[in-house]
């Protein structure tokens, strides 16, 4: 028997948005799997607060979590439920436990309470199966550049990395390239220096310059490093922030016009990848992602600059430092980012579709895994209201990612976002950021009473983190700290649930020996897990102790402080 309708509270419940109607066939649209006495009535909105880059470990060595000043987090720690979760490898669906998380399968797995393969993973299972060589895009491309007799180009991060990218990747291409009679291969390289050892360039040089010296050593295949430079430097902006920087990779890769140029005088190339990398830190004193760019020549002229009839192939998987540069490539005569110059009549592809409902790029290697039943998903089928906010540097992982990799909204009217931009500027800088005005924002909404759910990222622990300076992260992670102590005392006003987490690791982590046992700047993230807290003035949730758990089962977590019934396919609830 069906239970009946319960008006009584469901129609002041501000986060159904007035959806508690007294007609069970508008209702059912909205509502299929539920009631409202059972679903809709929840006790308390749920505020999550994503500090980004701020993992959770003991270990001292240039730890600036520990070494800040966090009472709010401090306080968190002791008197409220609290126990780390896993951000990395296996937990978020990357191939292994030597693979660091990052922001964007850490949003990933935070929103849709699931672990699908990702980024790398996805690549490796489609390189190993053939399955990328089988597909329509290279064929297309490959079959291009033979009827033409024209050149083959890569371009991509060069390291081991596994966020942006996998130099085995490339690799692998270009051998696949060479067995199918492709003659002529560029790679234009962008260096690392952020998810890898801070100035570990000339390691990975050294690797692609050995496999392309086997490729050619029979004559029949043509294989080079063209151009270059710091993936800070140039190409890999992200969120339309600095499209200054993909003017410069688009100058550098298509036109073999770089800064360079202007270091050594007009017309002067360098004759290697090494040769520039080299020079260039010695001129600069910059780490590998700052480096300026650089072009190889030979004879007076660039050895790989773009032409009509060639085929292009970025290798970077992940894709928020992706799309800028193949809006750049796939964009018609209506593009007005930066002036291209000539553009020359390529075929252009990615290493996956970086953006699903954006369509870019076009044509793509590998297809990107299908994300559904996310937790937005869940919360509009029961006509929760939700909000989310940070700034640029973050926005779209607290939206895009966090929805599956879905742009736009699953609701219009169910859904809010807000963006602060960031500041084009080096954050060690201004570490503080904008956690301020993002801190802000999630208070007007708390106040506002309309959401049932609210969430935010404060980019700071990451985003300082990467630039190597120690003192700006810890003021990063203390300014954070400030603004949970505002956040916590307005959910402590608003009768709201508090949880506190992190996508993944990075302040916690500055330093580290190498193989010398010298201790030096460590920039990319952690493998150390996050913390997960969940706080309510009235009432301890206790969590479930021990296990490993990752940040697949924060969905559910909150599914369950809503009271509502998490699907099927979601990973355990964190609850008792």
């Amino acid at each position: 028997m069906e239970k009946p309708l319960r008006m009584l509270k469901t129609v002041d419940n501000p986060f159904t948005k007035g959806y508690a109607i007294n007609r069970q066939a508008e209702l059912s649209p909205l509502l299929p799997n539920c009631s409202l006495q059972e679903d809709v009535l929840m006790k308390k909105p749920v505020v999550l607060v994503v500090m980004d880059g701020v993992g959770e470990t003991p270990e001292e060595l240039g730890n600036m979590v520990l070494k800040a000043n966090t009472p709010t987090l401090d306080w968190f720690k002791a008197n409220a439920p609290f126990r780390t979760l896993k951000a990395h490898g296996s937990a978020v669906g990357l191939p292994t436990d030597d693979d660091m998380g990052n922001s964007e399968v850490g949003h990933n797995a935070l929103g849709c309470g699931q672990i699908y393969s990702q980024g790398a993973k996805l690549v490796n299972e489609s390189i190993e199966s053939g399955s990328i060589y089988q597909s329509e895009t290279w064929k297309a491309l490959t079959a291009n550049v033979k009827e033409h007799a024209s050149t083959l180009h890569f371009i991509g991060l060069l390291s081991d990395g596994n966020v942006h990218s996998n130099i085995s990747h490339l690799i692998a291409m270009l051998r696949e390239a060479k067995k199918e009679g492709v003659a002529r291969v560029r790679c234009h390289i962008l260096l690392d220096g952020r998810d890898v050892p801070a100035t570990s360039a000339l390691e990975y040089v050294d690797q692609l310059e050995k496999v392309l010296a086997e490729l050619n050593a029979d004559g029949s295949f043509d294989g080079k490093i063209a151009s270059g430079g710091g993936r800070m430097a140039i190409t890999m902006d992200r969120y339309q922030a600095n499209w200054a920087m993909v003017k410069a990779g688009w100058e550098v890769h298509v036109h073999g016009r770089s800064q360079t140029n202007v270091i050594n005088g007009e017309g002067a190339y360098y004759g290697s990848a090494t040769e520039a990398i080299e020079d260039l830190r010695a001129q600069t004193g910059a780490i590998d992602q700052d480096l300026p760019s650089f072009v190889i020549g030979e004879n007076g002229q660039p050895v790989g600059a773009m032409h009509d009839g060639d085929s292009v192939i970025l290798f970077n998987f992940r894709g928020d430092r992706a799309l800028e540069i193949s809006m750049a490539f796939d964009g018609d005569a209506s593009f007005d980012k930066f002036d291209r110059g000539e553009v020359p009549q390529v075929m252009y592809a990615g290493m996956l579709e970086y953006d699903g409902d954006l369509k870019i790029p076009h044509r793509y290697l590998v297809n990107p895994p299908s994300i559904h039943d996310t937790l937005t998903e869940l919360l509009v089928e029961h006509g929760i209201k939700e909000y989310a906010c940070s700034e640029t540097q973050k926005y779209g992982h607290v939206t895009y990612f966090w929805n599956g990799n879905r742009s736009g909204k699953v609701s219009e009217e169910l859904e809010d976002y807000a963006e602060v931009p960031s500041d084009v500027r080096s954050f060690d800088e201004c570490p503080w950021m904008k956690a301020t005005e993002i801190a802000d924002l999630v208070i007007a909404a708390i106040e506002s009473k309309q959401y049932g759910f609210i969430r935010c990222n404060f980019p700071n622990g990451d985003m300082v983190g990467h630039t190597g300076s120690l003192p700006a992260t810890q003021i990063a992670v203390e300014s954070v700290d400030l603004q949970l102590a505002r956040i916590k005392k307005v959910c402590d006003e608003y009768n709201c649930i508090l949880i506190v987490t992190a996508d993944h690791g990075n302040s916690d982590q500055m330093l580290e020996k190498n193989k010398k046992g010298q201790v030096q700047v460590r920039t990319a993230h952690s493998l150390n897990p996050v913390p997960f807290i969940i706080y309510d003035k009235d009432e301890r949730h206790e969590m479930i102790e021990g296990g490993t758990y990752g940040l697949a089962n924060v969905a559910p977590t909150v599914a369950g402080l809503l009271e509502l019934k998490p699907y099927d396919s979601w990973e355990k609830s964190l609850l008792k």
